[in-house]
């Protein structure tokens, strides 16, 4: 393996113990990174100048996540209702998993660095939805762009509640796609059928 291989490799390696250990104790050390690493303080810091740069590097590493997952769920949709539903609930399967990174992050990266990172998927968002409106399958009066925004902070809020333990992850996933759907304009009562639709995976 050459020297810039190794580097990668170390890098990958310390993201992801990095990202086990800050979940587990959102005060963990670098140091503390490092030695459930297998590396020295000196190679953490080589990739990382900062705590705070490691927490946004595992932000962004997130958001491209969250970007795949949102792009995967509208491609296997076959109307707007229903990728508005599926891309909610294979968000939430990447949600769920950094939902406490989220909160360690708004120490550091603060919120608003967090929505510029998801700047990308809240365009294809208001995309999905102004199209939604167009075809008269999503009858909210609310613009595209405001309503993606409603869209993104559903999905914070039902971290949060998970995090309270308001909620279980496994209901949450339902409860943004449902929640999201029916602000759209959708109905209760179709919301729950194109959600246990795209559940079910048919």
């Amino acid at each position: 393996m050459t020297s810039t291989g190794r580097a990668d490799a170390n890098r990958r390696r310390i993201e992801q113990v990095a990202l086990a250990e800050l979940l587990r104790d959102p005060d963990a050390s670098m140091d503390q990174i490092a030695r459930a690493a297998g590396v020295v303080r000196r190679t953490v810091y080589g990739h990382f100048p900062s705590r705070d740069a490691l927490i946004a590097a595992l932000v962004d590493q997130a958001v491209a996540s969250v970007t795949d997952a949102h792009a995967a769920g509208r491609a296997a949709a076959k109307d707007p209702a229903e990728a508005v539903a599926r891309a909610a609930l294979a968000v939430w399967e990447i949600a769920d998993r950094y939902r406490l990174l989220v909160s360690l992050a708004q120490r550091s990266v603060t919120m608003e660095g967090i929505r510029d990172r998801l700047a990308p998927v809240r365009a294809a968002c208001t995309e999905l939805l102004r199209h939604g409106q167009e075809e008269g399958v999503f009858r909210s009066p609310v613009a595209p762009a405001a309503l993606a925004y409603v869209h993104e902070q559903v999905l914070f809020g039902l971290m949060e509640a998970v995090n309270a333990g308001a909620l279980t992850p496994e209901e949450a996933g339902p409860t943004a796609a449902l929640t999201i759907l029916i602000s759209a304009g959708v109905t209760p009562d179709e919301a729950e059928h194109i959600v246990t639709t795209a559940r079910s995976g048919t």
